[in-house]
């Protein structure tokens, strides 16, 4: 795809419809407004609510050492040839290691690929794809953060479905949308960092180079078919990585706690299999969700200040879990529609901890940068889930009022932000007034996650959140 294809691209995606967050179908609610009516979609009825919401997760064994019993875990499922996926820093660290030991001493043979980017893009899933297709493993493991899950989620996506072009399973309108229609084969997940939740999810995200902004992949297909949560390799994590990742965590919570209800989305899914992924907010992945923001501030800090606090580190990477239940069924709006973006058109920017080798801005970062700015815009969707938020991160709401209740839980973001060192705002980032308006075109297509935001998508308000945040605190 030339300059030329990517601009045209991202003209016609900025004139189409919201789309259903999963599968491409016609997603609407109030705040939306479109200048032309989408072609009917016959899965779904445009005229009905949802009113149902169904709960999936991956099954999460959790526990100190737990990635011993890896080898015998592909062993209890006749395993002939595991691919095991990690990035390069990672295989030089311990948690790969046991899993290779852990493996070799079950007698199960393996292939490995410690090639995956940290922040993936297409060209690199693209490579984990071919590695995948020729090498035909039983089972994939996943040894890494968000960027290894999820590159092992989509080279299993499409080792399955080898006749479909890469964008057949790509969130609509950038890709196709459509449904995984074979079986995919069992992954398990090794989590070494406490963020994405990835291991309990159905998504897989990359950077669309051409665009210039993320994108991703969503079907409960693609959820691992185990994680294993073990809290010992949370140790090798740097500061920043630790803080950047538990920020992820935050904003998952407060996200899809906030999100627009699950009984407010339109269009009913005419068939079970085509409810979405990302459903909205709803009873039960609020109370994953709370749990999660609960523990980022009793331990969010002290993860982050030092590396031998255990209890500290073992209870974030059980948030890290519990937010991706919450969010891998209730979804994410703003602060994640708006960072795809962020990242999608880093400039210079290179973070501590990470590959020094091309510029990059953390997934967790540039989540965060703007989710003061972000939360002030949404309180009046629902001041009182606000204000729990607030609470849940230490504030004193006795007293406040209603109107007050986007301020209030802003200004606990920003001090968390500065307690964890975290840069202030967009223009630490390289980013400049002039950048604004390149930000708002390559967030207009996120429709995965922007169709659940509670205040809609409107371009100004956008516009206004990223001005607001080149400064974030």
């Amino acid at each position: 795809m030339n300059r030329k294809q990517a601009t045209d691209l991202i003209r016609t995606m900025m004139a189409l419809g919201s789309r259903c967050p999963a599968h491409g179908g016609t997603c609407s609610h109030g705040h939306h407004r479109h200048a032309a009516a989408a072609a009917p979609d016959l899965r779904f009825n445009p005229d009905l609510n949802e009113y149902a919401v169904e709960m999936s997760s991956s099954t999460l064994r959790y526990g100190s050492g737990v990635t011993r019993e890896i080898g015998m875990d592909l062993k209890n499922m006749n395993c002939k040839k595991a691919a095991v996926f990690t990035d390069p820093q990672m295989a030089r660290l311990p948690p790969y290691r046991k899993t290779i030991q852990s493996i070799e001493a079950a007698g199960v043979n393996y292939v490995p690929f410690p090639d995956v980017r940290a922040e993936p893009t297409d060209k690199s899933v693209k490579a984990a794809i071919d590695f995948a297709k020729k090498n035909q493993p039983d089972i994939y493991v996943a040894v890494g953060g968000g960027s290894v899950m999820d590159t092992s989620k989509i080279a299993n996506l499409y080792e399955n479905h080898p006749e479909c072009d890469f964008l057949e399973f790509v969130a609509a309108p950038i890709g196709k949308g459509q449904v995984p229609f074979k079986s995919l084969k069992p992954l398990i997940a090794i989590p070494t960092t406490a963020g994405t939740g990835s291991e309990t999810t159905g998504t897989a995200v990359f950077d669309f180079e051409d665009i210039r902004a993320k994108t991703g992949i969503q079907h409960k297909a693609l959820r691992p078919t185990l994680g294993l949560v073990d809290p010992d390799h949370l140790a090798h994590a740097p500061p920043m990585l630790t803080a950047y990742a538990g920020f992820d965590v935050l904003c998952h919570g407060i996200e899809s706690y906030t999100n627009l209800p699950f009984t407010d989305r339109k269009p009913r899914p005419l068939d079970p299999k085509y409810r979405p992924a990302y459903q909205g907010s709803n009873p039960i992945s609020d109370v994953w969700s709370s749990t999660a923001v609960k523990i980022c501030h009793q331990f969010l800090r002290r993860s982050f200040n030092d590396a031998s606090d255990v209890e500290a580190r073992s209870n974030m990477h059980l948030a890290s879990c519990f937010a991706g239940v919450g969010f891998g069924n209730a979804g994410v709006h703003l602060c994640h529609g708006l960072s795809y973006a962020i990242s999608g058109q880093v400039k210079s920017h290179r973070a501590a901890g990470y590959p020094s080798e091309y510029p990059l801005i953390p997934h967790g970062l540039s989540v965060v940068i703007t989710a003061p700015a972000v939360f002030k815009a949404t309180a009046p969707s629902n001041p009182e889930r606000h204000l729990l938020m607030a609470e849940l991160l230490g504030a004193d709401i006795s007293n406040a009022k209603r109107e007050d209740a986007g301020n209030i839980l802003s200004d606990c973001l920003k001090q968390f932000m500065q307690d964890l060192k975290v840069e202030n705002g967009l223009q630490a980032l390289g980013y400049e007034y002039s950048d604004i308006d390149s930000l708002v075109k390559s967030t207009i297509p996120q429709d995965r996650v922007l169709a659940l935001s509670p205040i809609g998508r409107q371009t100004e308000q956008i516009a206004k959140i990223f001005e607001e945040s080149l400064t974030a605190y």
